[in-house]
């Protein structure tokens, strides 16, 4: 029996909580994962997993296996890392998970810097808003905006994002240029609302000027639930939007969007970058956290 590949598949089956999502994730077929697991609770002599057609549990005596066997393939990995570290760059493979406008805007287009300093890393970007398990998914980090609820994960914060409200100029002379947050809540404007994929909710503009500090609903015809059509539906004249810095700067610039109520202004957004408490940071995690905190740092996105 190899007996590290089954260490590795118990604590994979044990995380993803199913034997098909612990073969995906270590790249064998289910068949070897089963086999695996197998000999290894005939060499400790117990019952490590209870296995129904439905799930799989950990038994007692499995749980607390797990718990030893996680310390030793940590304390391998780091043994691994430091070893790589000193003799060469760090090499493999990283799942990081984003929202698709950050990686559209920031992440995908500053990679190259990221590969030319670490040319034998490999990145599996998923590209989404949704909630990640990152332990059962096999996600080494995801990069996220606002508060992170999860008091279980590690979280680093590496910037914090303005935002602007603005509409396109055709869209300003045919209703008139709100000179007060309240004007967006009368007759004859509207806004384009962002909304919670998770719960459907959607969101008010908000606005702050010294103690004062307002939630504008308003009426609107159009909604999203991602960033990027959201700008889009700006750009089209639905309505008055309010969106991060980094999205709508270009667009201003340009001329597509004008800024309106600038006097007002709205809180910041902090940006996350993410990690399960028990993946130590490796060698290339280590490397990744570094360079996105110095990229999403930079004044561009932060403003």
């Amino acid at each position: 029996m190899d007996q590290l590949a089954a260490l590795r598949a118990f604590a994979r089956v044990v995380e993803s909580g199913n034997f098909s999502r612990a073969s995906d994730s270590l790249g064998i077929p289910k068949s070897t994962v089963t086999k695996l697991i197998q000999n290894l609770e005939t060499h400790v002599r117990t019952k490590l997993l209870a296995r129904t057609t439905r799930r799989v549990t950990v038994t007692p005596d499995g749980a607390a296996y797990y718990e030893k066997v996680m310390r030793i393939l940590n304390d391998l990995e780091d043994l691994d890392g430091a070893m790589s570290s000193s003799q060469a760059l760090p090499t493999g493979r990283l799942r990081i998970d984003i929202s698709a406008s950050l990686a559209l805007l920031v992440l995908i287009p500053a990679l190259p810097t990221f590969h030319a300093r670490y040319p034998d890393i490999q990145i599996d970007l998923g590209v989404t808003d949704r909630p990640v398990d990152l332990v059962s998914e096999n996600v080494d980090c995801v990069i996220r905006a606002g508060q992170i609820s999860d008091q279980s994960l590690i979280a680093r914060r590496i910037a914090q994002f303005g935002f602007i409200t603005a509409a396109t100029p055709d869209y300003l002379a045919r209703h008139g240029e709100p000179t007060h947050p309240s004007d967006l809540e009368k007759a004859g404007h509207l806004v384009i609302k962002y909304f919670s994929t998770g719960s459907a909710r959607t969101y008010p503009l908000e606005f702050h000027r010294g103690a004062e500090k307002l939630e504008i609903d308003g009426h609107h015809l159009f909604a999203s639930n991602d960033g990027n059509a959201y700008v889009a539906a700006g750009l089209k004249g639905y309505g008055v939007i309010q969106a991060p810095t980094f999205m709508v700067q270009e667009h201003i610039d340009a001329g597509r969007l004008k800024a309106v109520l600038t006097d007002w202004t709205q809180e910041a957004m902090p940006l996350h970058i993410v990690y399960p408490p028990n993946r130590h940071l490796s060698n290339k995690l280590r490397v990744f956290v570094d360079w996105a905190a110095e990229l999403f740092a930079r004044d561009r996105w932060r403003s």
